[in-house]
């Protein structure tokens, strides 16, 4: 209609999960002011219906252990049931358990790559089968770090789930791009967040010296590139890693 400006992703369902806070809860947020219907996949259900609560229109929470393939079928499930389709998925939903190696213990690894990487995968491979058979195709957008491309001390769990995550997307994006679906991923660097609030101000000065342009992110701002890669506008893009890093380990 003429004088209607229409949202990114109207009339398109996006889910999200770790959205109930942080990053994600910053992309929900994005996504659902440019129309989308929102679906926030989370572990902790109660959180998750908050945040919904808290974003409102058409946005639903929905608990979810990204590592359990019957939770993410039943996320896709609920998504299709609620609002017809699943157009973008953000694969956000993470955890950290830091530690040096002499000190890390299995449990601390196999959690990590568990949450990170399998729940990745789980998520790209149930999505892209519901994806393919649309005619629109649609958007998955996985999210690493850039922990995953210089690895970082304590994180030997967390830096290979975060690679792992980049080499997952590229073989992904080959697999079904002749279907118009696209898998790309996200490496944030030094975002604002409930850890980062709470590090030791010479660690935070130390890490900040390394930044170019010379502050820490904010979640908004890797909101803003997870919107690109669910619109349109990157509709010739798949496989791309994108860094949203302040310049960090360029």
């Amino acid at each position: 209609m003429k004088g209607v400006n229409m949202g990114l992703l109207e009339g398109r369902t996006s889910i999200i999960t770790g959205a109930a806070q942080g990053i994600g809860f910053a992309i929900a947020e994005v996504f659902a002011g440019e129309g989308s219907r929102v679906v926030i996949g989370d572990l902790d259900a109660s959180a998750a219906d908050r945040a919904s609560k808290m974003i409102g229109g058409s946005t639903i929470g929905v608990r979810c252990d990204v590592a359990d393939a019957g939770d993410i079928d039943a996320l896709i499930t609920t998504a299709i049931a609620s609002f017809g389709s699943v157009d973008v998925l953000v694969n956000n939903a993470g955890i950290t358990r830091d530690a040096t190696m002499r000190k890390m213990t299995e449990a601390q690894f196999d959690d990590v790559i568990s949450v990170h990487l399998k729940g990745t995968w789980l998520g790209t491979r149930a999505a892209s089968a519901v994806m393919r058979d649309q005619d629109s195709g649609g958007s998955i957008i996985n999210m690493s770090s850039i922990s995953g491309k210089v690895g970082l001390l304590g994180q030997t769990n967390y830096s290979a789930a975060k690679a792992g995550i980049v080499g997952l997307t590229k073989a992904a994006a080959k697999e079904v791009g002749f279907a118009g679906v696209r898998v790309n991923a996200i490496q944030p660097g030094l975002i604002r967040t409930p850890m980062t609030e709470g590090m030791r101000d010479d660690i935070l000065a130390a890490r900040l010296a390394e930044i170019p342009l010379g502050r820490v992110g904010d979640p908004s701002e890797v909101a803003q590139v997870a919107l690109f890669l669910a619109s349109d506008m990157s509709s010739y893009m798949t496989g791309a890693v994108l860094e949203v890093t302040g310049g960090r380990h360029m």
